[in-house]
C-alpha cells in the first residue's frame, strides 16, 4: 500500500512538473548536452533553445520564468559538467554524498544564470514577437558572458561551442564564441516563432498571400540566411601562412591521475616521457601539463642534457610541463629545451579551488580537510609575458583551461604564429570533460585564425587546423605520440581585432530596435 502511494506520488509530481513546464524545460538543458563533443549533434542545442524561448514566451510573470530557466540551466549543467564528481570523489577523495552534493550545487548556481536571463526578458513589457526574436537571445548571450567573466568566470558549455563544426562556425573569426552563442540563440527564437505562427489557428496559407504569412516567409528566409551566410564565411582565409611547415610531436603519457603525483611513481613517469620523447625525429615536440611532476629545479640534470641533446640533434626544440619555484611562490608553468636558448611561460588564469582557494583564510582549512589536490595554492604568471620563440616560430602557451577565455588568447596576437595547449585532463576519467575541452580549443584556433596544438595526459591529444578542424589526434586514455605537421600564421581575424565588442554591439543593436519598434 505504501509502495503504491510513493509510487503514484512521484508519477503525479512528475506529471505536473511536466505540465507546467518545468520537467520540458529541465529536459530540453539535458539534450543541448548531445550538441557538444563527443556527440556533435548541433542542431539539438538550437532546438532545445527554441523550447525554453516558446516556455519563456508562455510564462504568465517574471517569477515562473525565471524558474524555467533554471530547470534548464539544473539540466544543462547536472548533465554536461557532472565530470566535477570524478574530480572531487575519484581523485580529490572528497566522501562520495559530499562529492555529489558539491557537484549539484555548482550546477545549481550555473543555473541560476539562465534563471537571470529568463527574469530579465520577462521584464520587457513588449510584443511577444520582439521579445522572442529580440529580447530572449540578447538575454541568453549577455548572461553566458556573465558566467564565463564573474569569479574568474566558467564559460564551459557555452552554446555556441556545439557549433565548431556547424555552418554557424563561419561567424567564429568575426564574433567569436559569444557572437556564435548570438547567431543561434536568435535562430532558435525564429525556429520558435515560426513553429508559433505554423501551429496557430489564425494562420491560414491562402491567396492572396495575408500579412501574416508573408511576415512568416520573411523569418523562415532570416533563418535560412544566417545558416547559408555562416556556412559561406566558413570558406574564408582571414590569415596568411607564416614561414615553412614543421613537423611536430605531441606526447601523450596517459600517466594515471592516481600516480603521478605519488612519490615512488616519479621515476617511471620520468622514463616514459624520455623514451616517447626519444622516439620521434619532430622540430617541436611539446608535452602535456606538469609532465615532470616537480619543481624545474628538481629535474634530474641527466633528464634535462639527454632531452637537450635529442632536441638539438633534431634542429628543434622541446616544450616541458613542470611547476616552478620563484621568491617563495609556485607556478604552473612550460619551460623550453633544445636549440633555442631555455624560456619560461607561466600560467596566468587559475583554476578556483583546483590551484588556488578563495577567501583562504576563511576557506582555506575545510577545503585542505575536503580535498586532496596536489599543488592546489599556485600564483598567478604576470599578465604579459614573452611568446616563445621556438623553430622560427613565436608561440603562445595556454596551460588547462586558459584556452577557455578567447579574449585572453587574443591578446597574444599578432605576434604569436602559433597557439599551444597542454592540459591534464585525467582528472575527470572517462567523462564527457576531455571531448568538450578539445572543442574549446577548435574554438580559439577558429577565432584566431592560428593553428592549435594540444598535449595532454590522458587525452584528448590533437592537431586542429586555423580553420578549428581537428587534423589528427590520439585515442584517450592510452600512451602515445601523435606525429604531423603544423604551419605557422600571421594576420589578424575580425574578432583578433575587436573581441567581444562586435557581439555586444549587436545585442545594443538588437535591444535598441526592441525599444524603438515598442514606441
Amino acid at each position: 500500500m505504501l509502495r503504491e502511494f510513493a509510487i503514484n506520488y512521484v508519477v503525479e509530481f512528475c506529471m505536473s512538473l511536466l505540465k507546467d513546464g518545468y520537467g520540458w524545460a529541465f529536459l530540453a538543458g539535458v539534450s543541448c548536452v548531445f550538441g557538444f563533443a563527443p556527440f556533435g549533434i548541433f542542431p539539438l542545442p538550437v532546438l532545445a533553445l527554441a523550447v525554453l524561448f516558446t516556455l519563456w514566451q508562455s510564462a504568465d510573470r517574471p517569477g515562473k520564468a525565471a524558474w524555467l530557466g533554471f530547470a534548464f540551466g539544473l539540466g544543462l549543467f547536472s548533465a554536461g559538467v557532472n565530470w566535477i564528481y570524478v574530480a572531487l570523489h575519484d581523485y580529490g577523495e572528497m566522501p562520495m554524498l559530499l562529492a555529489l552534493s558539491a557537484m549539484l550545487l555548482f550546477a545549481a548556481f550555473l543555473a541560476l544564470f539562465i534563471a537571470l536571463a529568463g527574469y530579465t526578458q520577462a521584464r520587457f513589457s513588449i510584443a511577444n514577437d520582439l521579445r522572442i526574436i529580440g529580447v530572449m537571445p540578447a538575454a541568453w548571450v549577455s548572461v553566458e558572458w556573465l558566467r564565463g567573466t564573474i569569479f574568474t568566470g566558467f564559460p564551459w558549455l557555452t552554446l555556441g561551442y556545439a557549433h565548431t563544426e556547424s555552418p554557424l562556425a563561419g561567424y567564429a573569426p568575426l564574433l567569436g564564441v559569444y557572437g556564435v552563442s548570438l547567431v543561434m540563440a536568435i535562430s532558435s527564437g525564429l525556429l520558435a516563432w515560426i513553429s508559433g505562427k505554423m501551429w496557430g489557428r489564425y494562420i491560414r496559407i491562402s491567396l492572396p498571400v495575408k500579412k501574416e504569412n508573408i511576415k512568416l516567409v520573411l523569418a523562415v528566409s532570416v533563418l535560412l540566411f544566417f545558416w547559408i551566410m555562416g556556412a559561406l564565411l566558413r570558406t574564408v582565409g582571414w590569415t596568411q601562412p607564416y614561414g615553412e611547415a614543421f613537423s611536430v610531436a605531441l606526447i601523450q603519457g596517459n600517466i594515471a591521475q592516481n600516480l603521478k603525483f605519488n612519490e615512488d611513481a616519479v621515476g617511471s613517469t620520468l622514463d616514459t616521457y624520455l623514451r616517447l620523447v626519444s622516439s620521434t625525429k619532430a622540430s617541436l615536440t611539446v608535452l602535456p601539463e606538469t609532465a615532470l611532476p616537480m619543481l624545474r629545479n628538481e629535474v634530474p640534470l641527466l633528464l634535462i642534457e639527454q632531452l637537450n641533446n635529442h632536441a638539438r640533434q633534431n634542429g628543434g626544440d622541446i616544450l616541458v610541463g613542470s611547476f616552478e619555484r620563484d621568491q617563495g611562490n609556485y607556478y604552473n608553468s612550460v619551460f623550453t629545451l633544445g636549440s633555442a636558448a631555455e624560456q619560461h611561460y607561466r600560467k596566468r588564469h587559475l583554476v578556483v579551488f583546483g590551484e588556488f582557494i578563495p577567501l583562504r583564510p576563511l576557506l582555506g582549512r575545510f577545503i585542505n580537510e575536503v580535498l586532496n589536490i596536489p599543488m592546489g595554492d599556485l600564483a598567478r604568471g604576470d599578465t604579459q609575458q614573452v611568446l616563445l620563440g621556438v623553430v622560427g616560430q613565436r608561440v603562445a602557451v595556454n596551460i588547462c583551461y586558459e584556452d577557455a577565455f578567447g579574449e585572453e588568447i587574443t591578446r597574444a596576437l599578432p605576434e604569436a604564429t602559433l597557439l599551444v595547449n597542454v592540459t591534464n585532463d585525467a582528472w575527470y576519467g572517462h567523462s564527457l570533460a576531455a571531448a568538450q575541452h578539445n572543442q574549446i580549443s577548435q574554438m580559439r584556433a577558429l577565432e584566431s585564425g592560428r593553428m592549435m596544438l594540444r598535449a595532454t595526459n590522458t587525452g584528448v591529444t590533437s592537431i586542429i587546423g586555423a580553420d578549428g578542424k581537428v587534423l589528427r589526434k590520439l585515442p584517450q586514455h592510452k600512451e602515445g605520440v601523435l606525429l604531423g605537421m603544423a604551419q605557422g600564421y600571421e594576420g589578424l581575424t575580425p574578432y583578433s581585432r575587436w573581441g567581444n565588442a562586435a557581439a555586444w554591439l549587436l545585442i545594443a543593436l538588437m535591444v535598441v530596435g526592441v525599444r524603438w519598434r515598442k514606441t
